[in-house]
């Protein structure tokens, strides 16, 4: 598949995340997310918002679903969200449950391994259980405390050909990489390059980094979807 553009709206602030959308759009992103922050702060009003100002642009909601998993990706997906995303670590029922949904409700499946001791074996087990998509995911918290243990911090590309490798369904990496990194994620078979926190986000404060991002977001798209289709290596 040709590779794709997200931008995770790690924002909480719905008016800066409007914004910001269509700042990206006009760089050449493919889809947008409401963040995890963006969800806790805005709830399906947030997302409503993005679906109106953006009728035709995917939405991938980030709800980090563990339980009540129907109801959470149908509720997301009546506000406009076309992608929720559930947790590896969720019961298997509950993965069932929102993919059921998805299918219900016209929403696709996104599987997060976060915190999984084999991350390789959990997007095998996702795609097993019906998702549609690979989130292969190290967390903020889990990067920065082993980083404060003066320990190498943990990246996504470190198993990312392996994740890629194990499943057949579309992968993107997530958490803590460079622009570089962001960027080369397609050259490891992952066509869903997300960039967010700390790429355009200030990653502490949750706003929106400073400097010319506009101009970043549409150098990185040109690279991006230069790449023509991505296969697994």
């Amino acid at each position: 598949m040709k590779p794709i553009v997200q931008i995770s709206l790690d924002l909480t602030n719905i008016d800066e995340a409007l914004e910001t959308a269509a700042m990206a759009l006009r760089a050449g992103v493919d889809w947008l997310e409401a963040g995890t922050p963006l969800i806790l702060a805005e709830g399906l009003h947030g997302v409503k918002k993005l679906r109106e100002a953006f009728p035709s642009i995917p939405i991938v909601a980030d709800l980090k679903t563990m339980d009540g998993g129907y109801l959470e990706a149908e509720m997301m997906a009546k506000a406009g969200a076309t992608h929720v995303v559930v947790m590896a670590r969720a019961h298997p029922e509950t993965i069932k449950c929102v993919v059921k949904a998805g299918r219900d409700f016209g929403a696709k499946v996104m599987g997060d391994n976060l915190g999984c001791p084999d991350m390789v074996l959990a997007a095998k087990e996702l795609e097993d259980l019906g998702c549609d998509y690979i989130v292969h995911h190290i967390g903020y918290d889990e990067r920065r405390g082993i980083a404060a243990m003066g320990l190498r911090m943990p990246n996504p590309l470190d198993q990312l050909k392996e994740v890629v490798n194990a499943v057949n369904i579309p992968v993107q990496a997530v958490g803590g990489l460079s622009l570089e990194q962001a960027i080369q994620c397609p050259a490891y078979g992952a066509p869903l390059v997300v960039l967010g926190a700390p790429l355009t986000i200030d990653a502490d404060a949750f706003k929106t980094a400073d400097g010319n991002l506009e101009a970043s977001l549409r150098m990185i798209c040109e690279k991006v979807h230069a790449y023509g289709d991505v296969l697994k290596k």
